[in-house]
């Protein structure tokens, strides 16, 4: 019998819930910098909109790093694996045309976590949009061009 190694062992028996707010984290394989470029970043980030306009899900918060990205979002009707397989094929295969390169560029696997006070959520957005500033990219977060919040902050 095929023994199931790391991601898709732990992955086992998980399911995503209808309704639920979720701190998603990917990253980009071997953490190389590409989305360090502007046009990478922002294609991540008019990405992230675009499914939240499919009603995909309700993006509420999002982040886009040199190296991983970091969203807040609702569920609404399909499984969380789905919605990342969309949304990694399609950046990865935009990022690989505007950057003239072929290969990996996301790494396989995403670490979710399901909110499940929304008493939290104001912490996770917080977190997410402190992310250039405790990387040392900006002084204050309003400074970094790559995010995104429903919220005034």
């Amino acid at each position: 019998m095929h023994q199931q190694k790391g991601y898709q062992k732990l992955r086992k028996g998980r399911r995503s819930l209808n309704h639920y707010f979720y701190l998603i984290t990917t990253q980009i394989d071997r953490r190389e910098p590409i989305l360090a470029e502007h046009d990478c970043a922002q294609l991540e980030l008019r990405s992230l909109k675009w499914m939240d306009q499919q009603d995909l899900f309700l993006l509420d918060t999002a982040v886009v790093m040199p190296d991983h990205v970091h969203f807040l979002g609702r569920l609404k009707s399909r499984p969380m694996d789905k919605i990342m397989q969309q949304l990694k094929s399609f950046t990865s295969k935009q990022i690989g045309i505007r950057l003239k390169r072929q290969g990996r560029i996301w790494q396989i696997g995403y670490h979710d976590h399901a909110v499940r006070k929304e008493e939290v959520l104001n912490e996770i957005r917080l977190y997410c949009l402190d992310n250039p500033v405790q990387a040392k990219l900006v002084d204050d977060f309003h400074d970094y061009p790559h995010w995104f919040s429903i919220w005034p902050v």
